[in-house]
């Protein structure tokens, strides 16, 4: 009994130890709290992770990183409220959905530095008027990527893809709405398009290009471009970066008439560190930030003093830093209501079904 009463002791005296220990450590910052954790939800290998460090190293901030897939895996986390994230990184459409459905908070533009630096160009889109809730993080365009070991006259649109010419050549990039937003495009109508005869009309003009279609993926696309195993892809400007500096045959077109896309940095209105937030979006404002994470992630800046500091023939590359008029008449996607959505999405699952 007496050494069963002083192990109890002993394991009262070691609990009671730990206890202040921990307490201790609290106070000096030992433990990761609300107060000092950054909680980022962002697309996967989104930024260059060396930023993180210096943002941590710099702030005193702990960042718990964490990536998604899709806009509609991280939209349906976000809305479960299981994390309490304090950053987000959504594209266009679905920053209008979440903004409409009180998922994000509004931003307070005298916390944040250097909005000015922006693209004019970038700011103020039809998705969110005002940037009332996001700053933009990346941008670029949907285009076609191309290896001149198998194509000598390259196409210069979407409609181009349809020559017979190409049969079994093409890649198509896994996305409702850039496979949808490609057939409109083709017949002449806008990527947003809620006309349901328009949409049948793309629809239908989708399935002739079937015979076209080599494949329908995600980012197993690079492997296949990159290994000069496909003559042609429909990709994202940013995987064309990084395909092109890969593989000296792959060149990269921008379509006539394309979809232009923004991913950006938005806060939660569940958010537990909002001070943190804004720090992190001034501190990836910062043009040598921005500069860096561009460089290494691949995609556009929309950082005008940051695109400055880039390599010469990064900055200069038409492909990836367009003139104002190639991309005047491009769409960014706007949110479409649910039933706008089942239907993009019911004709988009026939089309794969077809391929």
């Amino acid at each position: 009994m007496k050494k069963l009463l002083y192990f109890l002791i002993g394991i009262i005296a070691i609990t009671a130890i730990l206890g202040f220990t921990s307490l201790k450590m609290a106070s000096k910052g030992g433990v990761k709290t609300d107060q000092n954790t950054l909680t980022i939800f962002n697309w996967g290998e989104y930024i260059n992770p060396d930023l993180i460090t210096a943002f941590e190293k710099e702030t005193g901030y702990h960042v718990n990183y964490m990536t998604f897939d899709s806009n509609e895996a991280m939209y349906a986390k976000v809305k479960q409220g299981g994390t309490a994230y304090d950053i987000v990184v959504p594209s266009d459409y679905m920053i209008q959905k979440m903004a409409n459905e009180g998922l994000l908070q509004k931003l307070d533009h005298s916390k944040i530095k250097g909005l000015s630096d922006d693209e004019p160009k970038l700011l103020n889109p039809s998705f969110d008027k005002g940037n009332q809730y996001s700053v933009p993080y990346f941008w670029g365009t949907l285009g076609i990527v191309y290896n001149d070991k198998y194509i000598q006259q390259p196409p210069v649109k979407f409609s181009d893809l349809w020559d017979k010419k190409y049969k079994n050549s093409i890649i198509l990039t896994d996305d409702t709405r850039d496979v949808m937003g490609m057939g409109l495009i083709e017949q002449g109508f806008s990527v947003n398009s809620t006309n349901q005869s328009q949409i049948n009309q793309a629809y239908n003009r989708l399935l002739q290009l079937t015979p076209n279609v080599k494949a329908i993926l995600g980012d197993e696309v690079m492997n296949y471009m990159v290994n000069n195993e496909t003559p042609m892809a429909v990709v994202y400007s940013g995987q064309a970066a990084e395909m092109t500096s890969a593989n000296q045959h792959l060149h990269y077109i921008i379509p006539e008439k394309t979809n232009i896309w923004y991913d950006n940095l938005a806060i939660p209105k569940t958010a537990k560190n909002v001070k943190a937030a804004y720090a992190f979006i001034n501190f990836m404002q910062r043009p040598e930030n921005a500069a860096s994470n561009a460089d290494w992630v691949g995609y556009s800046t929309p950082n005008l003093k940051a695109k400055a500091l880039l390599p010469k023939d990064v900055s200069s590359d038409k492909a990836f830093y367009p003139d104002e008029a190639v991309i005047k008449d491009d769409e960014a996607y706007t949110n479409l209501s649910p039933y706008w959505t089942g239907v993009y999405n019911d004709l988009y699952l026939q089309f794969k079904m077809n391929k």
